[in-house]
């Protein structure tokens, strides 16, 4: 095809990220015929440092600094980021121009043995480096340990395979989008585990300049997805924290409620619900809330959800985190 326009995809070069570039690249072709993707591999200091936890280096971004570099150098057109590892922030000249349907949010545990969590003796280990994770499936199974454990999606579960753990715990968007979905032993609700914030979203990352590419992703966008992902990202940048924060929030529109008066019934408008939980990593203290707002401004919602978990004690419980050496970002 003439004058057929080349985007260069940036992308970390796991199985997963690269699944997950893939997929968005076969959309993009679909939604603009004269457009071409190519993936382009980049490092990242994540994928590179595996021997240490990830809560140990601090700060945000450890997944996509590299990539952020490399469209601020030109020599990627736009990123795909998973957007539980993404900062709430992007650099100067940078902007997420477009977030994706999101796939199934839940966390999933792989069990030695095809087992569930409840069935394993008490002091088995369940390998997770993820705060979030701890907190909640402490405060569900505190007789479980919790132990660090670093690698891909298979490096994990080959872990739990050769029982080096008992359990691990994984997104279930990254099982089901590696073909995976049968190793889940067991999947937990939202009643029993919130997800990180963005959890099985992804975030389409370009140069605010680049007005040409920007429209090209907008095709991609899905409003609603989009709302519930930046309540959930508002919530955590409200608390002052990173993707290591022992925070899981979940952002769901919820059905128009119908209101029944003398005059008859009248139908109302779609509802933002937004969830969250703070806790610490011994499981010891969960601090739960939620609110119902307008999904039209969302990241206000995730702002008053905030400012709720404080008067519940999340300032306390922060500087608790801060002062026994988390690495949280305030």
């Amino acid at each position: 095809m003439k004058n057929r326009i080349l985007l260069r995809l940036g992308t970390r070069a796991s199985a997963l990220a690269l699944t997950q570039s893939r997929t968005v690249a076969r959309l993009l072709e679909r939604a603009h015929k004269n457009v071409r993707v190519a993936l382009v591999e980049i490092g990242t200091t994540g994928d590179r440092v595996t021997g240490a936890a990830l809560s140990s280096f601090g700060g945000a971004g450890i997944f996509v600094k590299e990539l952020e570099a490399a469209l601020l150098d030109k020599r990627i057109d736009f990123a795909v980021h998973s957007l539980k590892d993404a900062p709430t922030r992007q650099p100067r000249g940078l902007v997420i121009a477009a977030i994706s349907k999101r796939e199934d949010a839940r966390d999933a545990v792989v069990v030695h043995g095809g087992k569930k969590l409840s069935a394993l003796p008490a002091g088995s280990v369940v390998g997770s480096g993820s705060p979030r994770r701890r907190a909640q499936l402490k405060a569900l199974f505190p007789l479980l340990e919790c132990a660090e454990i670093r690698g891909n999606v298979d490096t994990r579960i080959r872990k739990v395979d050769a029982g080096q753990y008992a359990a691990t715990v994984l997104a279930l968007a990254g099982l089901k989008r590696l073909k995976l979905r049968a190793r889940a032993s067991q999947i937990l609700s939202f009643d029993e585990m919130l997800p990180a914030p963005g959890q099985g979203a992804l975030g389409l990352e370009c140069r605010s300049n680049d007005r040409a590419t920007r429209k090209f992703l907008a095709a991609l966008h899905d409003p609603q997805c989009a709302a519930c992902v930046q309540a959930e990202r508002a919530v955590l940048e409200a608390l002052g924290g990173g993707c290591h924060l022992p925070l899981g929030a979940l952002g769901e529109i919820v059905k128009p409620y119908i209101h029944v008066s003398k005059k008859g019934a009248s139908k109302g408008k779609p509802q933002l619900k937004l969830s969250a939980v703070l806790g610490h990593p011994d499981g010891g203290l969960l601090i739960k809330a939620w609110r119902i707002g307008d999904p039209g401004d969302p990241r206000k919602l995730g702002r008053e959800l905030a400012r709720e978990l404080s008067k519940l004690g999340a300032t306390d419980l922060l500087e608790r985190l801060s002062a026994e050496g988390l690495k949280i970002v305030r």
